[in-house]
This record gives C-alpha cells, sequence and structure tokens, in this order.
C-alpha cells in the first residue's frame, strides 16, 4: 500500500501557483510559514537516502556521511565545520538579529545485517568499535532517515531566508549509538567555538504510524547505563569439571539471578530494565575456560532506582562468584552512559502548539516515556539551553492498523530489528516539516502563531 499525504499537498501547490501567477504574496510567507518540500525535492532527498541507507557507517567513523552533509551545507551557503568531535558537522546559516535554533541530526549505524529485502539494503561490513570484530553495518535505528530529514529542513530554510530571522545551526553528529558524539564535540570546543543556541531540536523515527507526531515535556527517554562484568573461573579438562571452577555455569547463574532484580526488587510503579545483551565464554566444546564475559545494560527514569539496581547488579554478580567458588572476584567496568532526556516544558508547549497548526491536531499527540536511551540533551545541557526532542511515524498506517487490530504490535519491526525499514511515503516530508515548523516558532513566529518568549 502507498501511503500518500493526506494535507492535499496537490491543492495546496496549485493554490500556491495561482497566488504567484496573480502576483499575491504566497500564504506561508503571510503568516510567517516556511514552505514545505516540493516533490522535485522529495526525490532528491529520497535518491539521498536511499544512498545513505545502503552505505551506512558504525560510531565515530561516519566520514563518507559526513561529507555528503558538509558538501550540501556548503552549496546552501552555510559556513560549514567540518571534523568536530572526529567526524561531526556544524554548519551556521546566519540571516539577520533574531533567535539562534540547533537542529541535531544523528549519523551512525549499527553492527547488525540488515534483512529488509530492499533494493538499496546495505550489503557493507566495518569493524565494530565495541568488539574489534568484522561485522555487517545497517541503518536499521533510522539514522540515515534523520539526516535526510535536517538535510531537507536546511534546502529550504536556505531558498527562503525571507521568510525568517536568526541563525540556523545544522548538527550532523556522530557516534550516538554509543553515546560518544555528542560527548566528543562538547570535549572538541562545541561551547566555545559556536553561538550558544536559544533552543536545541532533534526528531527521531519510531514504529507508529507514519504522518503521525508524538511528544510530552519533561522525561521522555531514560537514563542507560552498560556494564561489562568478566567473571574468573579456573579452566581445564572438559572431562573432569570437578577440578575446575566453571565459569559457564556461574555466568549462566548469573544472568538467571540478575533478571530477578526488577521483577523482585524495584516496585511495579517505577521503571527500570536490566538486559544482558551479550554472554562470552569458551573456545573449544572440551575445554573449561577460565574466565566469562557479560554485558549488560540497565535503563532508569530515577537517580534512586539507578542507584538500586546498580548495587544489585554489583551484589548479584559478586554473590555468584562467591557461590561458585569463583579464585578472585569478577571485574565490573562501565562500558558507556546515556542521560535522561527531559524536554522542556515551555519549549515543549510550543513545539507541539506549532507542530499542530502545521500537521493537524489529530496528526500530533502526545507521547509515552520509553525505554530507549539518547545522547541529544548532551548538546542542550553542555550550553544550559532548553531542548525539545520528538518522535516521528514511520510505520504504514494500514499495516499498523491490521496488526493492533489482531494485538500483534510487539510483532512489527521497531528499531535495532534487522527487518525494521520506515515506510518513506509520508515520514519523508512528514520529518521536514516538522523540523521546520518547530524551528519557524523561534525562527519565523507567525508559523506557530506567536513569538518566542
Amino acid at each position: 500500500m502507498v501511503v500518500r499525504d493526506f494535507r492535499g499537498a496537490p491543492a495546496r501547490a496549485a493554490l500556491l501557483a495561482l497566488t504567484i501567477l496573480s502576483g499575491a504574496a504566497p500564504a506561508w510567507a503571510e503568516a510567517g510559514h516556511l514552505p514545505g518540500p516540493t516533490d522535485a525535492q522529495l526525490a532528491t532527498l529520497r535518491s539521498v537516502y536511499e544512498d545513505l541507507h545502503a552505505n551506512p557507517e558504525l560510531s565515530m567513523q561516519e566520514r563518507r556521511t559526513a561529507g555528503i552533509a558538509a558538501r550540501w551545507l556548503k552549496d546552501l551557503g552555510f559556513e560549514v565545520t567540518e571534523g568536530v568531535g572526529g567526524t561531526g558537522v556544524v554548519g551556521l546559516l546566519r540571516n539577520g538579529d533574531g533567535p539562534t535554533v540547533l537542529l541535531r541530526a544523528d549519523m551512525d549505524a549499527l553492527p547488525m545485517k540488515e534483512n529488509t529485502g530492499l533494493p538499496y539494503a546495505s550489503t557493507r561490513t566495518g569493524t565494530d568499535p565495541a568488539s574489534g570484530r568484522t561485522s555487517p553495518i545497517a541503518h536499521s535505528c533510522g539514522h540515515d532517515l534523520h539526516v535526510t530529514w535536517l538535510m531537507g529542513a536546511t534546502q529550504i530554510l536556505a531558498a527562503h531566508r525571507d521568510g525568517w530571522r536568526g541563525t540556523v545551526m545544522a548538527v550532523f553528529q556522530p557516534g550516538e549509538e554509543i553515546g560518544e558524539g555528542a560527548k566528543a564535540m562538547v570535549e572538541d570546543g562545541l561551547v566555545k567555538r559556536f553561538p550558544k543556541p536559544d533552543v536545541v531540536l532533534g526528531q527521531h523515527v519510531l514504529p507508529f504510524p507514519a504522518g503521525q507526531v508524538r511528544l510530552k515535556s519533561g522525561p521522555v527517554l531514560s537514563r542507560s547505563d552498560s556494564l561489562k562484568v568478566t567473571l574468573y573461573g579456573r579452566g581445564g579438562h572438559g572431562s573432569g569439571p570437578e577440578s575446575t571452577v566453571d565459569p559457564v555455569v556461574m555466568a549462566a547463574a548469573t544472568v538467571m539471578r540478575l533478571q530477578t532484580i526488577v521483577s523482585r526488587e524495584v516496585a511495579m510503579t517505577e521503571g527500570a530494565v536490566v538486559t544482558v545483551g551479550s554472554m562470552q565464554a569458551g573456545t573449544s566444546a572440551n575445554i573449561i575456560p577460565d574466565q566469562a564475559e557479560l554485558q549488560l545494560n540497565i535503563r532508569t527514569f530515577d537517580d534512586r532506582v539507578r542507584d538500586q539496581v546498580l548495587a544489585s547488579v554489583k551484589r548479584v554478580v559478586e554473590g555468584e562468584a562467591t557461590i561458585s567458588r569463583a579464585p578472585k572476584p569478577p571485574l565490573i567496568t562501565m562500558l558507556g552512559q546515556f542521560p535522561l532526556t527531559v524536554n522542556d516544558d515551555e519549549a515543549t508547549e510550543q513545539v507541539s502548539k506549532a507542530l499542530k497548526r502545521r500537521l493537524g491536531p489529530e496528526r500530533v499527540l502526545p507521547a509515552g516515556s520509553a525505554a530507549a536511551s539518547e545522547d541529544f540533551t548532551v548538546l542542550a545541557r553542555a550550553w544550559d539551553a532548553p531542548s525539545v526532542f520528538w518522535f516521528v511515524g514511520g510505520t504504514d498506517p494500514a499495516l499498523y492498523a491490521e496488526a493492533e487490530r489482531a494485538g500483534t504490535l510487539n510483532a512489527l519491526p521497531s528499531n535495532h530489528s534487522p527487518e525494521y525499514a520506515p515506510v518513506l511515503d509520508p515520514t519523508l516530508r512528514t520529518g521536514v516539516e516538522t523540523m521546520l515548523a518547530a524551528a519557524g516558532h523561534w525562527l519565523a513566529p507567525g508559523a506557530s502563531g506567536s513569538g518566542p518568549r
């Protein structure tokens, strides 16, 4: 099924053509409303998206993607700085006095194999920075779409400078998936080298109906802590386990016990997730190894709950090692962290109003808090600037409705699934429109009916 834009874009285009022929100012200009992408622009953006999708790059290795973004911005007249925080790109478009609005898109892909069957599916491989192993690479989180959205929004802003005032700061950020990219850009002098934004805006595609947008104020994405646990045993021959301390059994018992932390120690009114995403041990069926390694991920919304869960993880890991007669205590190493993503109340209210005016209130719905995590707010916190992060649907509405009726929504491909691929019509248009609408509240106040407060 082809999902069509139900806002009547052809009718608006015809109206715009009539006003141009009659010499009247277009409606969007009278209202301070930045125009959406044309069909020709969308066709170009689709080609860009397909190229990015077919050529994904792992975290902090996004050199090709960064080059594409930088050339795009330079051609539009932006002042472009490359290599910020490694592969980050910052573009400034100054257009008179007014607010500075930071628009952010993340660029990196995932170390996993794509299974979408798309004609432009990725076949790329690369070295996973976390494991050091060669891995397939896929844009299974939608960052290729995020980059394309921002490219589309910057193109329209550059072409319609008579409709807004201020400075646009376009940030193409590396390394979101490993939580290092925003931090690297800040450590590379982001705050000192570029103007302080009045607001920081970002968005993410998620598996709800395409054409819909969801947002909320306050906590919207969880805090994340990733840990590596090394369990030590005493290796030996597989035929003589009595002379060994088997770290495989120790690891298996630890994994099972870790799953009781949330189910038995965290109240049902408080949110937490403990996931063991990796367990590595041994090289042969007939050799008991001398150590095993677990990689854990913890998601929380509250610092007190986080502290409780981390303490419980330490207690469980050390306890299982003691029970197993481990020759030495386990080693727990922090791999990475993501901050809690909290949307500014007032800025979120203004973005919500702007989106509803642009898309219609039926397409802008409240979001729930999600257990996913982002490093988006690192940029805003570096400047102590308000920020808003919202979500754009990318699933075929008919497919979503059918799954909802059948009670099988959880079976739909979602971010980080090898089958995940957003439907491009109307997702591509919607993401460009939402970025323009949100930025327009500060840059072109008439677009939301009132100026920034």
